[in-house]
């Protein structure tokens, strides 16, 4: 998935979950986050940001915040795309590539079963199934982790899926890891001990996950390679 105009900023601070302010070229500008997650170890004062330059002239704020560098150490830097609105955008690109299901299956997003709307459902020849994606930009020495915060939203989903698995669908988690150079995916059991004992449950039940990782630039945001996964 590619942006149209991307910029970079110097990230000052993020007064609410929406807004941060961002220092471009010798102006400060108040940008929109497309990231509602906590994202403290990766917004920090004085590092590099990406930003989008929205089309639409109506809008409060011209700038999207999109993508920020995480220095690692004096020679590396980690670029991460932190848009949670295009995760789903670039899992249907991955999908539709012939990833799971193959290159002619039906593809719906924003389904409903029961009480979720789920990202995707997919139906493929004899095949039916339900996916949800949960896009991840916590990392820490070479490990991505899911939730950065508290959710039980994400708990509701997986239990929700577990019920369409009991019913004779197929169920799936999708996490897109929104960066290159981590090794393998695991449930953030600091933040969310209960997110992490639903996925376990889950995937005893028949609930299938899978990590794929991201190649990440400037002004795009491309599904890669699989990943391990320790539950």
């Amino acid at each position: 998935m590619k942006y149209n105009k991307i910029i970079k900023g110097i990230f000052i601070n993020r007064p609410n979950r929406f807004i941060a302010n961002v220092q471009i070229d010798d102006k400060m500008e108040a940008v929109h986050v497309k990231n509602t997650g906590r994202c403290k170890e990766l917004l920090i004062e004085g590092c590099t940001v990406y930003l989008s330059i929205s089309e639409n002239p109506a809008r409060k704020t011209k700038y999207d915040l999109v993508a920020v560098e995480k220095i690692k150490d004096k020679n590396t830097i980690m670029l991460i795309n932190i848009d949670s609105q295009v995760v789903n955008d670039v899992a249907e690109e991955w999908l539709k590539k012939g990833n799971i299901f193959s290159k002619d299956a039906l593809i719906k997003r924003e389904v409903t079963f029961g009480k979720s709307r789920f990202d995707f459902y997919i139906e493929d020849k004899n095949r039916k199934a339900f996916l949800e994606v949960k896009g991840v930009t916590l990392e820490n020495e070479g490990v991505a982790s899911f939730p950065d915060a508290p959710t039980e939203r994400g708990i509701k989903h997986i239990n929700e899926l577990c019920i369409c698995k009991s019913q004779g669908y197929d169920a799936y988690i999708l996490f897109v890891i929104q960066m290159k150079g981590v090794s393998i995916f695991k449930p953030n059991e600091v933040i969310h001990k209960r997110f992490a004992d639903a996925l376990r449950n889950a995937e005893k039940g028949g609930v299938k996950i899978i990590c794929i990782d991201c190649i990440v630039s400037e002004n795009e945001i491309i599904a890669d390679s699989y990943l391990p996964f320790a539950l």
